[in-house]
């Protein structure tokens, strides 16, 4: 995927992310940038969470958005 069509991929989701963990910030997703690693760090962190649990999390979030693909 070209670097033009991942960052509108992430621009078009980040608002849906957003709804689903409200306690990421702007500066996380400023540092988030799309990479799906980072998302994790940061989603453990902020929800005070297990990596498994954050796993899941974004694995059942990923089910109801099949369009969305990451920045691996």
């Amino acid at each position: 995927m070209n670097e033009d069509r991942i960052a509108g991929n992430w621009k078009q989701f980040k608002g849906k992310i957003k709804e689903q963990w409200g306690k990421l910030t702007d500066d996380d997703f400023d540092v988030i940038a799309g990479k799906r690693d980072q998302f994790l760090g940061k989603l453990q962190e902020r929800q005070g969470i297990a990596k498994e649990v954050a796993e899941q999390q974004l694995t059942d979030w990923q089910k109801r958005n099949p369009d969305f693909r990451w920045d691996e």
